[in-house]
Parts: C-alpha cells; structure tokens; sequence
C-alpha cells in the first residue's frame, strides 16, 4: 500500500509563528525535560498529523507518535508507541499499531548492551501481530556535538500470526538497527533509522527518514518516510511493502 500524505500542521504552524518571533529557534529533536513528579527524568515528544492515502486505497488518515527517553549514568530507558488509521466512507481500511520498548546498561561511554520489546498490529496487513523480543550489543559509531550514528545487534524470538489464515508460528531471529542524527543546523535536524529482524521463516525490515524544522523551544515541522517490508507473505494476501510518507507537527514536552 502507498501512502501519500498531506497535512494541517502547516495551518498549525501559522498560528505558532508569533511565539516563534519572540522565542529563539531550538533542536527539533531535543526532548525537552519533563516536570517533576512521576515523570521526572524523562525526556519526550509527540507528533501529529492528517494524512491522505492513494494507492490501493482512497481516503483520509490520522497518524500520531510518541515518545519517552530517560537517561542516568548506567542506563537508558526509551519507550515509542505510534497509531495509523485510514477511513473511507466511515469505515476503516487501514489501522496499524506500534509498541517499542528498550533498555540500555551503558559498558563504556560509547557502547552497551540492550534489551528490547517490539509489538506490531496490522489489522490489514500480512501480519497481526508481530511480537519480538531481543537482546544484544550497541555502539555509537561517531558522536559529536552535532551528529550521532549508532548500530546495534542481538539476537532473540518472533511470534506472529497471519491475519486471514490466523495460523501463527515462532521462530529465533537476528536483529541489526543502525540509528543516525544529524543536528544540520540549530534549528534543523535530519533522522534516518533502519532496523531489520530476520528469522528462517520471514525478514521484517522498516526504514525511517525525518528532516525537522523548529519553530521555537517547544514546536516543530517534520517531514517523515517509512518503509515497511515482510520478504514473506501470505499467497494472494497483502503486499511485501508499505510506505508512509507524513508531514507532522512536533510539539516537545516539557
């Protein structure tokens, strides 16, 4: 399916440029810190955006993302969740959910291990849901003040299910992720983030690329890709490949 969006959040924007004369550009992708209380440590953003789809499908979408970091000296938590669904005439033709869950326990300033949740429901997809579990070694390639590459590998388990069928199967499977920012300006940042999870059975590979602008301290605009592919599907089911592309507006909390 070919997803092809467009967006509000630039009429969103309009109304944030006044705020954004008086208060001075900010990193689109710093996680502004979270008050005190429960939430105290953790850094996060959202991000939201109305998407309109063609291909094997015509209609209008909603798509929303969040997500939550905590750093401390030994470790770092990170929890993302994100939801796209498409209507048309009232009735739902796409729906899809994402869960990830990792901690990290820092070995030395550039590398760690990892340990990682992943949940993933297609409701019309090949697949739903895919759940993995792995755990594995990570290390910053390159870091400096203004660009970070990482790359991580594990190994660990799959469960799915095929949607029409319901059969489901399990399987060990190996993960790779290699995760890059780029701070191209003080206001602008460039994301890009592959991760691959391949077992004998099916290899799930999702890609994302981001180029955010900010506004001021608490506001930006993203423009976002994602590519999904499943090597393995159903005969005569869902296609091997989705793509998305998004036109968000970022709001940091703090």
């Amino acid at each position: 399916m070919r997803h092809v969006s467009w967006t509000l959040a630039a009429l969103l924007a309009c109304a944030a440029l006044p705020a954004a004369a008086e208060e001075p550009a900010a990193d689109p992708g710093a996680e502004s810190e979270a008050p005190a209380g429960w939430l105290r440590g953790w850094t996060g953003k959202g991000e939201f955006g109305l998407v309109k789809t063609t291909g094997n499908t015509d209609s209008e979408a909603v798509n929303l993302k969040l997500e939550f970091v905590k750093q401390s000296e030994l470790w770092r938590h990170r929890f993302f969740g994100a939801a796209l669904t498409t209507s048309e005439d009232g009735d739902k033709d796409t729906e899809r959910y994402q869960v990830e869950i990792q901690s990290d326990r820092k070995l030395t300033d550039r590398s760690y291990l990892f340990g990682a949740f992943r949940w993933d429901a297609d409701k019309f997809g090949a697949y739903d849901p895919q759940l993995t579990l792995t755990a594995g070694y990570g290390r910053e390639l390159m870091k400096s003040e203004r660009h970070l590459l990482k790359a991580e590998i594990g190994a660990g388990y799959r469960d799915l299910e095929e949607r029409i069928s319901g059969a489901s199967s399990s399987e060990a499977i190996i993960r790779f992720l290699v995760d890059d920012t780029w701070k191209i300006t003080d206001n602008t940042e460039w994301v890009n983030r592959l991760l691959v999870e391949s077992g004998s059975d099916n290899t799930f590979s999702q890609f994302n690329t981001g180029l955010a602008v900010a506004m001021n301290d608490k506001f930006a605009i993203k423009v976002g890709f994602e590519a999904r592919h499943n090597s393995e599907v159903p005969p005569g089911d869902s296609d091997k490949t989705d793509t998305t592309t998004t036109v968000n507006l970022v709001y940091n909390f703090q």
